[in-house]
C-alpha cells in the first residue's frame, strides 16, 4: 500500500471520528484539601471541542488525497 493511500485513509477516518465525537474528553484529578493526613481530591472531567470544520477538511482532504493516488494508478 503507497503512501498516500494510507495517509488519505488515516485522514478520512480522523475526519468521520471528528464529526462522531465532537470533542475530546479527559479527567484531571485536584488536590481540594491537604491537611496533614487529610487529603481531599476531587476528579475534574474537561472537554476540548473540536469544532466540524476540523472534520470536513480531514475528510475532504483524504478523499481527495484516495482520488489522486487513484488517478496516478
Amino acid at each position: 500500500m503507497k503512501t498516500n493511500t494510507l495517509f488519505a485513509i488515516i485522514l478520512i477516518g480522523v475526519g468521520i471520528m471528528a464529526f462522531a465525537y465532537q470533542g475530546i474528553s479527559y479527567t484531571t484529578r485536584e488536590k481540594a484539601i491537604d491537611l496533614g493526613p487529610l487529603h481531599l481530591t476531587t476528579d475534574k472531567t474537561r472537554t476540548l471541542p473540536l469544532p466540524p470544520i476540523v472534520g470536513a477538511i480531514s475528510l475532504v482532504g483524504g478523499i481527495a488525497l484516495l482520488a489522486m493516488a487513484r488517478k496516478k494508478a
